[in-house]
């Protein structure tokens, strides 16, 4: 946090001062300097005081957050909860009359002898699903993708999607790990909570360790105790460093639903495109090719692994995530 300091009126009052946020996480103001003239204007008094106090730093998603809205509104959700629409759904509602182009499936045949006429059973989206957000918080992801760390755009997408889903009556929980786990939320339901997931969110520090996969997620299934929606935000080089992600992923995708956000690499995609001048130009774009090969055989055994991938550009992570949640939600995968 940068600041500058300020001046009190001389016959005294408050005063507030405005600092700006240099990154993500809880900003520590330790002690308060004050320095006053003396009543003849000859010398300066000057006092530190003990402060102690912490302030939670988060990222601003208000224009992603209207983004994810509108996509909400279009969905079978409406302002958040399920829309009720025969045949979709597992959860069953009601009876209504039936009405032509719903599908045979959907009569309820008993009760259409019973009243004399054709009903049809009306479901909707089950609600009160368990949704992780796991975050990767480990030497990978604090590197920068257009001037910010992974992780703050990783952190920025899981509070735009965690408002949803506590809108939608979902119940969300936030995880975050490098070498060890880090932040673990507990499950939280209801708009109300979203302030408690933010203020969580702030916790999670960049770190310049490796990631312990294996210890993490063990960890995380350890905590869950009924089937969920894992997503978990991440990065990995090539096949090899991912090789005990991929051993921890298959024991995770058994039980549970289990959904990879990677950013897509604009930096190696650029120069395995760019037209080679020079050998050293022709050397960059193969080892940048051969790493995106690479990084495309990790995605492949996720998925082969029964879990879901999505490789979003940084900016649209968010909203990727969001369109991803509500198909998986509309279609009872969840």
């Amino acid at each position: 946090v940068a600041g500058t300091g300020g001046a009190l009126p001389a016959n005294g009052g408050t005063l507030d001062l405005e600092f700006d946020a240099l990154r993500r996480g809880i900003a520590g103001f330790d002690r308060l300097w004050l320095r006053w003239r003396g009543p003849f204007g000859l010398i300066w008094n000057q006092v530190v005081l003990p402060m102690d106090r912490k302030v939670a730093v988060l990222p601003d998603v208000s224009s992603a957050r209207d983004e994810a809205i509108t996509l909400l509104q279009r969905s079978a959700l409406v302002d958040g909860h399920a829309q009720r629409r025969a045949g979709q759904g597992r959860e069953f509602e009601a009876l209504k009359d039936y009405q032509p182009g719903m599908g045979r499936r959907m009569i309820d045949w008993k009760r259409s002898a019973r009243h004399g006429k054709l009903l049809a059973r009306e479901f909707r989206v089950e609600e009160n699903n368990n949704i992780v957000l796991a975050i990767d918080c480990g030497r990978l992801m604090c590197e920068p993708v257009d001037g910010v760390p992974k992780v703050d755009r990783a952190v920025t997408a899981a509070l735009l999607s965690a408002f949803i889903a506590l809108k939608g009556g979902d119940l969300v929980s936030l995880f975050s790990f490098d070498a060890r786990p880090r932040v673990s939320s507990g499950a939280v339901r209801g708009s109300p909570s979203f302030m408690m997931i933010q203020k969580r969110a702030a916790e999670i520090d960049y770190s310049s360790e490796e990631t312990n996969f294996t210890l993490a997620l063990t960890t995380l299934a350890a905590k869950l105790d009924r089937r969920s929606l894992v997503i978990i935000f991440t990065d990995f080089v090539d096949p090899i460093s991912a090789e005990l992600m991929l051993r921890t992923v298959g024991r995770l995708t058994e039980r549970h639903l289990v959904l990879f956000m990677l950013m897509k690499d604009a930096e190696l995609e650029a120069l395995a495109d760019m037209a080679p001048a020079t050998p050293e130009d022709v050397a960059r774009a193969v080892t940048a090719g051969g790493l995106l090969r690479q990084r495309q055989v990790v995605i492949g055994r996720l998925r082969l692994l029964g879990a879901h991938v999505i490789e979003a550009d940084h900016q649209r992570l968010g909203p990727a995530l969001v369109e991803r949640y509500i198909q998986l939600k509309e279609e009872n995968l969840l």
